[in-house]
């Protein structure tokens, strides 16, 4: 039979979009194009938008739909439900021709040949105007799974050709400017992936959140993958790092299991659209990750095959077939929030208040952003015309049909859903901040409540009582010139990294691990070593954390490895320092479990911290997970642009040490660059300066200890006042460090909070000759500006 109708993806490419609509003519494009690169496209075919215009005009349905639409104000809800209804209802139940009837029933027995049997199949819509450069279209017409059958395909090909007229899309058409009778449908007909026995989800080649494109951020749950789609569920998520994915390394930096608690499977009632159901996840599916290392990894590398073909950063979907293991690519689109921000200016969100408010929910932050309103907690759909503009929507899922008034509201609160889901990709595209996967906030949260929803505090967002004051600062970072003196970054939270890494900065000077260990990890490290011995309430207390590792120890090295990871990851190939473990005892006792094993001491922060520590009995297990954990972030990671900074070092021997002890444990000073520096913070460091430099790479001078033991000063102590680091002996102190290493030709820096906070210390730093300064990020650009000015009067 001659097709007139009817295009197979190996008929097809990108450049058919007017005939096949953006998603066809990707599928088409990739079915053709990256086979042979070994991306695996389930193999289908898709109807014309001639199909679709034949269908209409065969109807007399032109004229209908253009007077109903004409002058329908989409912000009146109700009007758009009843007029989106009535022409739906048209469109199904317009008469199917025979001669397009026949070629797609013709189209599907050539499909099942292939596989000799006849498939089921994704019926998927493709709009001539979808998934173009600034403007995703994402879910606003059907997709329905699992349909097998003649009769049934043509049946619900019918219910694709109605779905261009859901209220959803006739909005967003209007919101974009396109004429909706210039707009045609493309039906894709492919064959279903079984992911029901497997696992599927999305993935963006660049992260969604700070537009960092040096990732692929994958989400996965089990089951078909409308739920991550649609929010319904709340994810795994991973992050993979594109510079190192090869053979030889494993560059995943950061793993975080969600929930799942339900999937998409196949229904035995295929009829009336019922084809798929959601069933409950069993507890141990739900504590275990849907997806291996191996599958995350491939996935990686396939999207960035398909992004490097198309040449733009790329929203995908997939599918792991629970039958044969395999893994395919269901769809491709341009990313079409964050491939389009202006990368010159940073706009910086921040919470004014220093003494915030304990939060009433957490969840996972979409949009960098604060906002503040009217609580409006709306359960169900069917009651989203209450919202009022300006007001914080907050509901259980926020899938496509709420896209009219999503765009009235101040942000979006949500029980259920991923970072990669539809509300959240919309809205992105709407500028407004969302919170998603809450859990419970429809029921933590009442209606009329004045609350702040802040996503600028990294990847978890919070949702404070009140209307809290906060602050929107844009940055220009073009043109800024670079300084001789190397301008670097303290950082803590990874979940800042990728975001910092667009700042004009020659890498981070300063890493914490206590950030990550604190707030990542959560569990003292001797509780993971000595889990077996831990009573029955503790025990239960960990494992719950430790979900989806291998055991309690992998749990603390992977974890602790994937928070650096995210930071060298972000800055690749410029330096990252790492500093070692430096809690105090009364900071490791606050860890669950940290109190069994911690000593009370009368002064912790001159006690048993930094480099005493490492070797100790009590510590030296716990100080070998670290090193496997750096190990892991430069040998598998690949990420050779870590190093070490040992903080706290009382002595020349106790500095010579450490230093064979971390060779013991795998991190010998030169072997594969590394590099060991000092932290300057004890007057002994200054004072030895010459003795100690001979067995390390330089000093990092940390400010805040240095003048707390210079001035005998307790930095924790808030009754006295009036000693900082402009003091002249702690000047002194900093120059015989700064002078030694220049005398040695080594590294010299500077990564305590003094140059953030005072511009004549930058300035006596520079003119000292320190080769580098370490600042916060909201300081950077300021003292930048400085650092110019002063080298520019240096003769």
């Amino acid at each position: 039979m001659i097709m007139r109708f009817i295009r197979f993806f190996s008929e097809v490419s990108i450049k058919d979009i007017e005939q096949v609509g953006g998603k066809n003519a990707s599928l088409g494009e990739m079915y053709r194009n990256l086979s042979s690169a070994g991306v695996n496209v389930p193999n289908g075919f898709a109807t014309t938008a001639e199909a679709y215009n034949y269908y209409i005009q065969h109807n007399h349905l032109d004229d209908k739909i253009r007077t109903a639409l004409d002058g329908l104000d989409t912000h009146n809800v109700k009007e758009l439900a009843r007029v989106g209804r009535q022409i739906r209802s048209w469109v199904l139940h317009a008469e199917m021709p025979d001669d397009l009837s026949d070629e797609i029933v013709a189209a599907y027995e050539k499909l099942s040949e292939e596989f000799n049997e006849y498939v089921g199949v994704a019926v998927r819509s493709s709009a001539t105007a979808e998934d173009l450069p600034g403007a995703s279209f994402a879910g606003q017409q059907e997709t329905y799974l699992n349909i097998s059958g003649r009769r049934n395909l043509v049946l619900t090909c019918k219910r694709v050709f109605a779905s261009l007229f859901t209220d959803r899309a006739i909005s967003y058409r209007v919101d974009k400017g396109f004429n909706h009778m210039d707009v045609a449908l493309s039906i894709g007909v492919q064959k279903m992936v079984r992911a029901d026995t497997g696992s599927s989800g999305v993935m963006f080649t660049i992260d969604t959140e700070s537009g960092f494109e040096g990732v692929v951020l994958i989400n996965a749950a089990w089951g078909l993958g409308e739920n991550v789609v649609q929010g319904a569920v709340n994810p795994d998520e991973f992050y993979v790092y594109k510079n190192t994915l090869s053979d030889q390394h494993s560059p995943i930096v950061r793993r975080q299991l969600g929930e799942k608690a339900i999937k998409m499977v196949y229904s035995h009632d295929s009829t009336a659209g019922l084809s798929t159901r959601n069933v409950e996840v069993a507890c141990e599916d739900q504590s275990r990750f849907c997806i291996n290392d191996e599958d995350v990894l491939q996935l990686a590398k396939y999207a960035v095959i398909i992004e490097n073909h198309y040449g733009r950063p790329m929203d995908i979907e997939w599918a792991k077939d629970g039958e044969n293991g395999e893994l395919f690519i269901l769809q491709a689109r341009p990313e079409t929030v964050q491939s389009e921000v202006n990368k010159h200016y940073q706009i910086q969100f921040k919470l004014d208040s220093q003494d915030k408010p304990s939060p009433m929910i957490v969840g996972k932050s979409v949009g960098k952003r604060i906002a503040s309103g009217k609580a409006c907690v709306i359960p169900d759909a069917g009651d989203m015309h209450k919202l009022k503009k300006g007001e914080v929507l907050i509901t259980d899922i926020t899938d496509p049909d709420w896209e009219p008034v999503m765009k009235i509201a101040s942000a979006i609160i949500t029980n259920r859903g991923g970072r990669t889901c539809h509300a959240a990709i919309i809205a992105r595209e709407l500028g407004i901040p969302a919170i998603v996967g809450c859990g419970d906030a429809t029921s933590k949260i009442k209606t009329g409540q004045d609350i702040t929803v802040s996503c600028a505090e990294g990847d978890t967002g919070y949702v404070y009582p009140g209307i809290l004051q906060y602050s929107e600062n844009k940055i220009d970072v073009s043109g800024l010139g670079k300084p001789k003196t190397r301008i670097m970054l303290n950082l803590a939270n990874p979940e800042l990294a990728f975001e910092a890494s667009s700042l004009p900065v020659d890498g981070v000077g300063l890493a914490r691990l206590e950030f990550i260990i604190n707030n990542s990890i959560r569990i003292h490290p001797r509780a993971l070593l000595e889990f077996d011995h831990m009573d029955e309430e503790l025990k239960s207390e960990i494992s719950e954390l430790i979900s989806g590792y291998k055991n309690p120890t992998d749990y603390y090295i992977q974890k602790l490895a994937e928070g650096i990871g995210m930071i060298a990851a972000a800055f690749y190939p410029r330096q990252v320092i790492v500093r070692l473990s430096d809690f105090k005892s009364n900071e490791y006792a606050s860890l669950i479990g940290g109190s069994l094993f911690e000593p009370q001491e009368e002064n912790p922060m001159i006690g048993f911290r930094g480099a005493y520590r490492y070797p100790s009995k009590e510590f030296k297990s716990c100080f070998k997970l670290e090193c496997q954990a750096i190990k892991l972030v430069r040998e598998k990671m690949g990420l050779h642009n870590v190093d070490i900074m040992i903080p706290f070092v009382r002595s020349v021997e106790e500095g010579k040490s450490i230093l064979k002890l971390l060779s013991e444990f795998g991190l010998s000073r030169g072997d594969n660059d590394l590099k060991i520096y000092l932290m300057c913070e004890i007057p002994a460091n200054a004072l030895l300066a010459d003795e100690f430099l001979e067995d390390f790479d330089g000093f990092s001078i940390g400010s805040n200890d240095l003048t707390q033991l210079t001035l005998g000063v307790d930095r924790d102590s808030g009754l006295i006042a009036g000693f900082d680091e402009r003091n002249e002996a702690v000047k002194i102190m900093m120059k015989m460090a700064i002078d030694a290493c220049n005398k040695a030709g080594k590294y010299v820096g500077i990564c305590g909070q003094a140059p953030s906070d005072f511009p004549e210390i930058t300035h006596w730093l520079v003119e000292q000759g320190i080769s580098s300064i370490s600042l916060n990020s909201d300081s950077v650009i300021e003292m930048t500006k400085e650092v110019l000015l002063i080298e520019n009067i240096i003769p």
